[in-house]
């Protein structure tokens, strides 16, 4: 195996490199999560080079990642931050063993701490109304913040799906979304008739004024370039202040409470669940938990013995 011998490389061991472009390539992995798998991967690294003098992979064993797990708990980081580490290094040691031909795994042993899932903030549909209702669309960039609010609530999107939507994204005849989602996946996702007004309204009255070029992404900041995820975080937040909402708010509310008030009115789960571009249907499954009366509702309507 190669060695890399100084700290201040970019990356510690050159197998992390390769298992980088193996997570753009073949798991088709977001951005997001390669450059988090190889951060956490790094600071392994230097943990078994710097205290356990490990240069090479095929030295690691499993007490030099028990002595790592043990320093991260020792600098109280949280259960969920220790098992999105555990997983990196799970992910990368069998990655080892099938690319690298090393016959012994030294994390197959090694458990993930439980995680309590925490339910997500949500906002009521009055509070949703009244952030989207305060935005004056007479003011400079006003159109556009009601289109962004409009299609964050009424479609669901993720804030980065959201920024790197492209006009030919959006069908307004059809009412549909063409949506580029975790791992390059495509889903298709409903407008409802505010998100159509709103857009058209921006795209027509609004941002054919923001740029004297041609730009492909929908959405473009005030100097014509496609907007920042930080730029849409920054005004959700300050739209909730602005409306006296205390809660802890962030653009993934408004997905959490597209879902919730979904699911309170009656819709499938697996539906939802295709909207969202879930992979696994345990994460649709906890939008149920913040509605009693969503489960008690299909219990009456599935059990053969409720009275209808």
């Amino acid at each position: 195996m190669k060695k890399i011998n100084t700290v201040d490389d970019e990356i510690v061991f050159y197998e992390i490199e390769d298992f980088k472009h193996y997570l753009a390539a073949n798991k088709q992995s977001s951005s997001n999560t390669i450059s988090s798998y190889v951060s956490d991967l790094n600071q392994y690294g230097i943990f078994l080079r710097t205290y356990e003098r490990i240069y090479d992979v095929a030295d690691i064993e499993e007490e030099h990642i028990r002595k790592y797990i043990l320093s991260l708990k020792r600098r109280d980081l949280s259960n969920k931050s220790i098992a999105r580490k555990i997983t990196a290094i799970k992910d990368f040691h069998e990655y080892l063993c099938e690319e690298y031909d090393i016959k012994n795994n030294p994390a197959a042993d090694i458990e993930t701490p439980k995680i309590n899932k925490s339910l997500p903030v949500v906002l009521t549909r009055e509070e949703v109304n009244m952030m989207i209702d305060s935005i004056d669309t007479e003011k400079p960039l006003g159109k556009r913040n009601k289109a962004i609010m409009e299609i964050l609530y009424g479609c669901g999107l993720r804030v980065t799906e959201l920024v790197d939507l492209k006009n030919e994204d959006i069908h307004m005849n059809e009412k549909i979304i063409r949506v580029i989602g975790k791992g390059n996946k495509e889903r298709i996702v409903p407008m409802n008739d505010m998100c159509v007004k709103a857009l058209r309204d921006y795209r027509e009255n609004e941002r054919m004024n923001m740029t004297t070029s041609f730009k492909p992404y929908l959405f473009l900041n005030y100097q014509g370039n496609q907007l920042s995820r930080q730029s849409v975080f920054k005004f959700v937040k300050k739209l909730a202040e602005d409306n006296g909402i205390t809660k802890e708010i962030s653009p993934h509310t408004l997905r959490h409470s597209f879902a919730t008030h979904l699911l309170e009115g009656g819709m499938n789960l697996r539906i939802v669940q295709e909207i969202l571009g879930h992979e696994d249907i345990s994460t649709t499954e906890i939008y149920t938990n913040l509605d009693k009366s969503y489960i008690r509702k299909v219990y009456d309507q599935a059990h053969p013995k409720i009275e209808k």
